[in-house]
């Protein structure tokens, strides 16, 4: 049995963008529940040299609609980064499963090879679609997806792996 480069990645990056949404919800009512100023947990982070939650959704975001996107031949739509608040987050969120929700298997139909060229760490590069996705979009799109997860988790928001999941 195969799998598409359609099943591996539209219905994942939905599913888990979902998730992120529902700890995003959780964290939100953390705050209020704790008497917290929800930019506390906005704009925390694990290290000093690590981008803080709105940045860690905002670039989870970025890798969720690029991917199919970019499989597909179609232009990456471009948001703005302005989000500040939890809200403003959901919404940027909902636009990302909205824009996922436009593609069929049909648009990634043979983009295993299709050129992708991108920016990835400062410099230009060049791969083809199946490396794209399971080396570079793919492992990305979950260490943000983690990370803003951990920040939540770090600062006390009571999380566990089955939110994480979905469940």
């Amino acid at each position: 049995m195969t799998i598409s480069m359609y099943d591996a990645s539209v219905p994942v990056f939905s599913a888990r963008l979902k998730s992120l949404s529902n700890v995003l919800s959780l964290a939100e009512q953390n705050a209020v529940d704790r008497k917290i100023d929800p930019q506390v947990f906005l704009t925390a982070r694990l290290a000093p040299d690590m981008f803080a939650l709105t940045r860690q959704v905002q670039i989870a975001t970025d890798h969720a609609k690029g991917a199919p996107s970019r499989l597909a031949g179609r232009e990456v739509p471009k948001y703005e980064d302005n989000e500040a608040s939890f809200a403003d987050l959901q919404a940027r969120i909902a636009k990302t499963v909205d824009h996922l929700a436009t593609f069929s298997a049909a648009d990634l139909n043979n983009s295993e090879e299709r050129t992708i060229e991108l920016r990835l760490g400062g410099r230009e590069v060049s791969m083809p679609g199946l490396q794209y996705l399971l080396h570079a979009a793919m492992p990305n799109f979950y260490f943000h997806v983690t990370t803003a997860y951990d920040i939540l988790r770090h600062n006390g928001v009571p999380l566990g792996k089955a939110v994480f999941l979905g469940r």
